[in-house]
């Protein structure tokens, strides 16, 4: 029996990445005698475990996510709404990791993962302002027409701008000294800081800008299906 011990540099590229290729290689270049078998190990060895362990965790992060959200909106329209801000915060994730140079790792995984939960709770904080705003001015009396719809929307989406960067700018005083971090596993939390920023970033800019359009969509062809709608 023979070890052969392989060092590389993870910011040129992943382990993943590297094992397939030399397999490749191996398999074209060396010639095994009969009795003979190569396997390989180590740190690729645990990727592969905990790639399988992902595939679970990752489903079932998303049902328990889904569930928990309609059971705080108690409407499945809302929850799809919410979850809008998924596919674009890992658009942002994944961004932030190539400026960054940072290849796709368990890590990065763990770090998408986590954004999940942000998402979720930004665009429940976010919802929460929009139908505030409308529920206090059909109690007022105030929603006769789609131009108080358009206020309502507004005041949730707009005047209340301060609560919502608030929150994001908490999330992000407690990632961004992360990725300064320097000494042992620092790699690593940088790796699962890193999607978590980016994601953030682009589902807070969802949050503002789309949000508020649908809610208005939504609203206006629920509330008003049944009135003449009014010139804005």
């Amino acid at each position: 029996m023979g070890y052969v011990y392989v060092d590389i540099d993870p910011s040129q590229v992943d382990i993943g990445t590297y094992v397939e290729k030399a397999k490749e290689l191996v398999n074209q270049k060396v010639l095994v005698p009969s009795g003979y078998i190569i396997s390989w190990s180590g740190q690729f060895e645990n990727m592969e475990r905990v790639k399988e362990r992902l595939k679970f965790v990752i489903p079932i992060t998303l049902v328990l996510i889904i569930f928990l959200l309609f059971f705080n909106t108690k409407s499945w329209l809302k929850t799809g709404i919410v979850l809008l801000a998924v596919p674009f915060s890992l658009i942002g994730a994944v961004w932030l990791l190539v400026f960054l140079g940072y290849n796709l790792s368990i890590a990065a995984w763990v770090g998408m993962i986590a954004l999940l939960g942000l998402d979720a709770e930004t665009g429940v904080f976010m919802l929460m302002y929009l139908d505030l705003a409308f529920d206090d001015r059909v109690r007022r009396g105030e929603m006769r027409n789609t131009s108080d719809l358009k206020h309502a929307v507004i005041e949730g989406a707009v005047h209340r701008v301060r609560p919502k960067l608030m929150t994001v700018a908490a999330l992000f005083m407690g990632l961004i000294p992360i990725m300064w971090s320097v000494g042992s596993g620092a790699d690593v939390m940088k790796r699962i800081a890193a999607p978590m920023i980016g994601g953030l970033f682009a589902s807070f800019l969802l949050e503002l800008l789309i949000y508020p359009v649908i809610f208005y969509l939504w609203k206006e062809r629920t509330h008003f299906q049944m009135k003449p709608k009014e010139a804005l």
